[in-house]
């Protein structure tokens, strides 16, 4: 018999109206502003009310570094809060919202897989309830604003060589990383270079999901540095008028999104930060609201841990004061035998050196988290092709490590195959308080914060940067030295080139450019050939896309 494919899993689903999730978890049917019968976001009023509310414990669910072989850390997340619920927790997940970029590129949606998974899975994977329109429109108000300025005389005197902000679109196009607008004549203003990045790495985005409140978006948004004058004094949001209009298109979107699970328990799904470019973690504000409403609640950070992760300690938690309890990292044994160097053609065979090999990536993982002051579990996402002498070399390897691994088959079984995941959770987050505290303090220099990531984290001997990317350093320390920073890296390595798999050690990370994102309270650095726009492969998942007789997707998924 077939195995079933997600999106069938996921039509085959019984959802429970949306009312009737948010009783489970005390969010009344007048809290919630439906987006048809099976999602709705809650409203503001509600979420304020909680304010005095317990905190539940968080649990950060992270990675080792992907390979094309598959390591589930969304599908784990949402299994982790099914079996916290089957154990009988009062638990909710807090996802990322997916992209389209990737949803019609490479990577396929982001809803979790098997019956582990959250629906409307279509939904969510497209337009879901517009939050990332909304936010690429707020983008690109204050471009158009900009260009606008410029045209009419330019009070504000920004120098059009120095415009620090680029336009944005949810979509993966090379073509437009670079480009010269505003051609055609005298009406249509005045030429200049531009480009655009991905939705997803907007530093509106990034505001949405750090955002407090609604003043507290509005104060962010209006502190964007849009560019510069001749002298290089820095122009804002503020000054050009536009904070107050891109908060007026957010408005609706601010408000986390409820959805469910195949098990009918809660979910909410807000903001979609990628964490190789951006910051990479859900909304503050789901978060919070999520640990006001349950003594669980179980979030994901994009990619390996060196990104994601990285990034929700040293940012999310740092600006949200979050305290998380423990995380787990999620790996597989064909990603491990591919950290091992075996060609995905061979996953199929067994190769327990391979695996061996491999496991010094979640090694490196399980050591990075603990310097958090976190407890880290990991999570074996079991594939059937793999076989009991490549598990027991992972668990033992977790062991050496001195933590333990559990094995999930929540693909396969859902929130009954992560019983046991969670709980060890549970049993770990009860027996100790954690002890997070973020890698580096506020204030040290911002050189020195790169080089303690990328020595700390990534195994690096050193960072190098040519002369005008340290004249940046130098200029944003005096204003800005106080800010974390946000590593723009390949997420496949703990090093810049993606090609070097397991955990290479004493390489060099080369700085390429630094991005203020003065409203989201970062600094961006580049390194290595990242892009903030991806490009689509030569076959993209959109030529697979249809709707077929039935009226259904198909090849979303």
């Amino acid at each position: 018999m077939p195995v079933p494919s997600d999106i069938e899993i996921a039509r085959e689903a019984k959802m429970q109206p949306i009312s009737e999730i948010g009783a489970k978890i005390g969010i009344p049917a007048d809290a919630l502003l439906h987006y048809g019968p099976n999602k709705a976001k809650i409203s503001m009023d509600f979420i304020k009310s909680l304010q005095d509310q317990k905190d539940g414990k968080l649990i950060l669910v992270t990675a080792i570094n992907p390979t094309p072989a598959g390591e589930g850390k969304t599908t784990t997340t949402v299994g982790l809060g099914d079996g916290l619920s089957r154990i009988g927790k009062k638990a909710i997940s807090c996802l990322r919202e997916p992209s389209l970029g990737p949803c019609f590129g490479i990577k396929g949606g982001a809803a979790g897989g098997g019956y582990a998974q959250v629906v409307p899975m279509e939904d969510i994977n497209l337009h879901f309830t517009g939050d990332f329109h909304a936010i690429t429109s707020a983008h690109n108000l204050l471009s158009a604003l900009i260009d606008n300025h410029i045209y009419w005389g330019n009070e504000l005197g920004l120098d059009p060589r120095r415009i620090a902000w680029r336009r944005a679109l949810d979509m993966n196009d090379r073509a437009l990383r670079s480009i010269v607008n505003s051609l055609g004549g005298v009406a249509n203003g005045f030429p200049r270079e531009d480009g655009f990045d991905i939705t997803v790495a907007s530093e509106v985005m990034a505001i949405f999901c750090l955002a407090l409140n609604m003043q507290d978006l509005e104060r962010r948004l209006g502190n964007i540095v849009v560019g510069y004058t001749r002298d290089r004094v820095p122009v804002t949001a503020r000054q050009m008028n536009g904070d107050g209009a891109m908060a007026v298109l957010l408005k609706d979107a601010l408000m986390p999104n409820l959805v469910q699970t195949i098990e009918n328990n809660p979910v909410l799904i807000h903001g979609g930060p990628f964490a190789n470019i951006a910051h990479g973690c859900n909304s503050v504000l789901a978060t919070r609201t999520a640990l006001k409403l349950c003594d669980y609640v179980v979030t994901e950070a994009g990619f390996g841990a060196d990104l994601g992760a990285e990034k929700f300690f040293d940012i999310k938690c740092r600006k949200a004061g979050l305290r998380p309890s423990a995380a787990v990292v999620v790996a597989t044994v064909r990603a491990l035998k591919m950290h091992g160097s075996v060609a995905k053609a061979d996953l199929q065979t067994e190769n327990v050196e391979a695996v061996v090999r491999g496991c010094a990536n979640l090694h490196r993982h399980i050591e990075n988290v603990r310097k958090f002051g976190v407890p880290p579990i990991v999570a074996i996402n079991k594939f059937s092709t793999d076989t009991d002498a490549e598990i027991a070399a992972v668990m033992q390897a977790a062991q050496d490590a001195g933590t333990r691994a559990i094995l999930c088959t929540h693909w396969a079984d859902g929130g009954r195959g992560a019983e046991e995941l969670a709980r060890h959770v549970v049993n770990v987050v009860e027996s100790a308080e954690a002890d997070y505290r973020p890698l580096y303090p506020d204030a040290m220099p911002l050189w020195d914060k790169v080089k303690t990531i990328a020595t700390e984290i990534y195994g690096a001997a050193d960072i190098t940067a040519d002369n005008g990317v340290r004249q940046q350093f130098q200029q944003l320390q005096g204003d800005y030295g106080h800010l974390p920073v946000c590593m723009a890296k390949t997420q496949y390595s703990f090093s810049t080139d993606p090609s070097l798999l397991g955990a290479p050690s004493g390489h060099t990370v080369p700085v390429r450019d630094l991005r203020l994102s003065a409203g989201a309270e970062f600094i961006v650095v580049i390194t290595g050939d990242i892009m903030t726009m991806p490009g689509l492969p030569k076959v993209p998942s959109a030529t697979h896309i249809r709707i077929n007789d039935k009226g259904q997707i198909e090849g979303l998924f």
